[in-house]
C-alpha cells in the first residue's frame, strides 16, 4: 500500500476542506459523458468527476483524485463499486475520517 499520497475521505459536504488535495469518495452515477461524470455524493451533493469512467459503467463509482472546488474532482483512478451500496455506511465513515477519529485514519 502506498501511503506516500494519502487521500481524505471525503463527502459532499466534507470536499470544501480539501480543494487542492487528494480526496477519495463514491458518488452515485446520474450521468456520464466521454471525459466525466456527474454523480450524487453520499450526503446528496451532486459532484462532478472529470475523467474517463470505466465501461460499463455500475451505479456506485469510487473516485480517488484531486478535488478542484467543493463540487469538482480531477479524477485519478474510477473504480466502478458495483449496483449496490450502502451510501450511508460511506457516509457515516465520512464523518468519523473527518472528525474525533481523524488520527486513525492517514
Amino acid at each position: 500500500m502506498d501511503t506516500s499520497s494519502p487521500s481524505a475521505f471525503v463527502n459532499g459536504a466534507f470536499m470544501r476542506r480539501y480543494i487542492g488535495q487528494k480526496v477519495r469518495t463514491v458518488v452515485q452515477v446520474i450521468g456520464s459523458d466521454v471525459g466525466s461524470v456527474v454523480g450524487k455524493s453520499t450526503d446528496d451533493v451532486q459532484i462532478v468527476v472529470r475523467g474517463s469512467p470505466p465501461t460499463p459503467l455500475t451505479t456506485y463509482l469510487e473516485v480517488i483524485g484531486i478535488a478542484e472546488s467543493e463540487k469538482t474532482i480531477r479524477a485519478e483512478t474510477l473504480t466502478n463499486f458495483g449496483n449496490s451500496f450502502d451510501p450511508a455506511n460511506f457516509n457515516e465513515l465520512c464523518k468519523l475520517a473527518n472528525g474525533e477519529f481523524k488520527h486513525l485514519f492517514i
